[in-house]
């Protein structure tokens, strides 16, 4: 699938290096293609390991994709330069009017505060009502998972004895749904978290269909209104080394962790972490493009939201 990204982005060098298709504004434009426009709002501290990751997931279909990738105006970001935002990012102000195809939601490394604890939670909160009427379909990874959870029906995150953290067994338990289609009955993905919302309050919602789920990690995958809302409580989307680096990160902290759960080959810190769950993970954006996204979607981009 070729994506299209702006020119200097960093992450178009290293998915073209990786035989990835990815074009730039002055080749799409020569294009007589109206691209799905996806609206990507970042909200993991290292933006571009997001964006390359995020990037790589979707890069397996045949449709052209635009991608906007956003911020929340009201969070300071240590870890990634204004620069690096000022030239990639937009924030809501600046797309307020326009609609979009597809929306990201992704992670955010807040999960042990309280939902309106986290200083950008008002905006977070706006942002997911302003989707309702311009996004046709929205993905919340991870935290955003559990942020929807609790903004749209209520339910809320309760704190875990210790850090789900590495790569778990989920099944399938809803065929029928094309979410899923094409998943084998168990497949793996990657977990990593310190809180959870709870599976029976998601199966009592009678608004969230579940499925996927794992007896370690709990519900791994819910939908809501035919696709319109999309809920991944795990990171599919992490990349060989992202556990480890993460495993490496809180060693350098002093905090206490476990190495990740599955993940090490015989659970060797020292041995190349096996890449388990790329093939679900691709198969899990590719279904959501094409069944939620295009397939929904209006020719018109204008006309997204008008007929609810």
């Amino acid at each position: 699938m070729p994506i299209k990204v702006q020119g200097e982005l960093p992450a178009k060098e290293i998915l073209e290096n990786e035989n990835i298709f990815v074009m730039d504004e002055t080749r799409a434009l020569h294009q007589d293609i109206r691209p799905l426009k996806v609206l990507i709002l970042n909200n993991m501290p290292v933006k571009q390991d997001t964006e390359l990751q995020i990037l790589r997931a979707m890069s397996n279909t045949p449709l052209q994709i635009d991608v906007t990738f956003m911020h929340a105006k009201s969070h300071v970001s240590l870890n990634t330069s204004v620069n690096h935002l000022n030239k990639f990012y937009v924030t809501l102000d600046d797309i307020r009017h326009e609609k979009f195809d597809g929306m990201i939601i992704t992670g955010a490394p807040v999960e042990s505060l309280p939902f309106e604890e986290v200083d950008y939670w008002d905006e977070i909160c706006e942002i997911m009502d302003w989707a309702e009427r311009h996004v046709t379909s929205v993905m919340h990874i991870c935290w955003a998972a559990q942020a929807g959870f609790y903004h749209y029906y209520g339910i809320d995150k309760i704190s875990l004895p210790k850090k789900l953290f590495g790569i778990y067994e989920h099944r399938v338990s809803n065929r029928k749904i094309p979410l899923v289609r094409g998943f084998d009955d168990l497949f793996l993905a990657p977990h990593s978290r310190h809180t959870a919302t709870p599976s029976d309050a998601i199966h009592a919602c009678k608004d969230l269909t579940v499925l996927a789920e794992s007896e370690e990690a709990g519900v791994f995958l819910a939908i809501a209104e035919e696709g319109k809302k999309i809920f991944v409580t795990g990171h599919p989307e992490y990349d060989r080394y992202t556990l480890r680096n993460e495993y490496e990160r809180d060693l350098g902290k002093g905090l206490e962790i476990l190495p990740p759960f599955n993940y090490f080959p015989g659970d060797d810190v020292r041995e190349r972490p096996l890449l388990q769950w790329r093939s679900h993970s691709d198969n899990l954006y590719c279904n959501w493009l094409n069944y939620y996204v295009y397939q929904i979607t209006p020719y018109d981009v204008d006309d997204i939201g008008e007929k609810e």
